[in-house]
Order: C-alpha cells, then sequence, then structure tokens
C-alpha cells in the first residue's frame, strides 16, 4: 500500500509535532481532536516553528507555507474515511483508546493501518478493539517530535508483517530512525530511563545527595546532557508516577516500585516544569 494521506489524532505537543513532520517529508495530514480550541492550539504551535525555522534560514517562506497547507484540521472523526495511516496521539488512557480504535475500524478503509504512540500502554488491547488487530501497531515518537530521531514501532501480539514494515519504512520517509520492539511493558527506552529516574529519587529522598549534586554526577560521569532529577521535572512527576505504576502493575516486579518521594511530590501538585516545583523550583 502507498501512503499518501496520514490523520493525526490529538492536537497537543506530541500530535502537533507528528503532524509537522508528516507535512515536511510531503504527506497530506487530517490533525483530529475533540475541540476547535485544542486544534487551533496545534497549528498555532506548528505555524511558530515554521517562522522559526524561516528566521533560521532553515525554511524559505514558501516551503513553510507549503507545509501548513498540506495540515487540515478537523473535530469529525468521519473526516478520516479515506487516511492510509491513522497515528493515534491522545491522551494515555486505555479505555478511550479502545474506544476510538472500536469507531475507527468502523469509519476507515479496510486496509487502513491504525498506529499509538503511546509512551507503553499494550498495543495487543488496544488492537483487541477492532476487527484488524493485525493492521493495529505501535509507532512511538519522542518529545518534541521534529527534534527526537527515533521512533519506537512495536509489534502487538497480532500486528502482520506487512504493517510492521510499512510503519517502519514510513518512518524513515518521516526522517525518523525507527528500531523494532515486541511488546512488553514501556517498551525499550522508557523501560530503562524511567526506573534510572526513579532510582535518582530514591537517592535524593535517602539524603545521599542533593538534587543538584545528583544531575551534575550523571552529566560528568555518565555524560548525560540532563541529569535525571530535572529530566524528571521536565517530562513530569506525575507522568512518571503513572509510568512507573503501570511498570510495577503489569510485571508485578518489586524493582518497579514508584519511589514514595515522587508520590509525596505529586499529592502536593507538584508535577515539575509546568506547575512550576517539582525536584527544583521554576
Amino acid at each position: 500500500m502507498e501512503v499518501k494521506t496520514i490523520a493525526v489524532i490529538g492536537a497537543g505537543a506530541m500530535g502537533s509535532g507528528i503532524a509537522q513532520v508528516a507535512s515536511e517529508a510531503g504527506f497530506n495530514v487530517i490533525m483530529r481532536d475533540i475541540e476547535e480550541r485544542f486544534l487551533q492550539n496545534g497549528l498555532n504551535n506548528i505555524k511558530k516553528n515554521m517562522t522559526r525555522a524561516v528566521e533560521k534560514g532553515k525554511k524559505s517562506q514558501a516551503e513553510a507555507d507549503a507545509l501548513i497547507a498540506r495540515i487540515r484540521g478537523t473535530v469529525e472523526l468521519s473526516a478520516l474515511s479515506e487516511v492510509d495511516v491513522v497515528i493515534e496521539a491522545m491522551v494515555e488512557n486505555m479505555a478511550l483508546k479502545k474506544e476510538l480504535y472500536a469507531q475507527l475500524d468502523a469509519i476507515c478503509k479496510p486496509d487502513t493501518v491504525l498506529a499509538s504512540n503511546t509512551s507503553g500502554l499494550s498495543i495487543t488491547e488496544m488492537a483487541s478493539a477492532t476487527g484488524r488487530p493485525e493492521k493495529v501497531v505501535g509507532m512511538h515518537f519522542f518529545n518534541p517530535v521534529p527534534v527526537m530521531r527515533l521512533v519506537e514501532v512495536i509489534k502487538g501480539a497480532a500486528t502482520d508483517e506487512q504493517t510492521y514494515a510499512l510503519i517502519m519504512e514510513l518512518s524513515r520517509k518521516l526522517g525518523k530512525e525507527p528500531i523494532l520492539v515486541n511488546e512488553a511493558p514501556l517498551f525499550v527506552v522508557n523501560r530503562i530511563l524511567a526506573p534510572m529516574i526513579n532510582e535518582a529519587a530514591f537517592v535524593l529522598m535517602e539524603g545521599v545527595a542533593r538534587a543538584e549534586e545528583i544531575d551534575r554526577g550523571m552529566m560528568l560521569g555518565a555524560n548525560h546532557p540532563i541529569g535525571p532529577l530535572a529530566l524528571a521535572d521536565l517530562i513530569g512527576l506525575d507522568v512518571l508516577l503513572a509510568v512507573m505504576d503501570t511498570l510495577h502493575k503489569e510485571t508485578g516486579d518489586s524493582k518497579y516500585r514508584a519511589c514514595p518521594l515522587i508520590r509525596k511530590l505529586v499529592r502536593a501538585g507538584h508535577y515539575g516544569r509546568k506547575s512550576g516545583h517539582g525536584f527544583y523550583t521554576y
């Protein structure tokens, strides 16, 4: 199947980023969200990125205008009836995702591939809500999407080789480098990254070192561009806690128990950068 039109569900930071790179690669894009204001926010983000690219000389004004023109916003799910690939980037809630996938299954063409940008939920479970589980796959981008080169392509229990190959090739056409992942809780990157951040929180909670020292230690000793606690504040401590709880629940392994300090901060509403307080004050 030749992919010409891509639908992106969700116009937040991830969805608008995916829509931008898809349009940049020459695809026609339909970006769908549940409210007009969310769509406008997403489209405004893309326009801001294009303005910056033109100012820096990375794109001509004509190229920027053409990229924006290839993206169409809609609140109607029925507008996705003729697309070739759907990339879903909605909130990380399995019940809502399954409801959406059942609707997409009824609306989209029989050969349309349904890809989820989930950062760790089960592709197999999402696929179970459809009559085309072989055409459901994970396509996990990293934030910020236009900058980060990795895409984790995740194969669910029923995903067929044709679907898998199509999404691997599509990822490359979007200028990304895909890695092959067999479905497992949190896939590859988050499976390794989240426990590392969690361990840094334990080191802080136990009084082994201050936050600044922990972060400086990992930056200078492991050559990380940002320390784990500063990274947690950037990701959002609420997101990190949900990720750790998912990993703990799915595996039943005590080594994935979320650090009590993270849970305490989240209960206090200290989510990191977005709330102004986390491991650091902003």
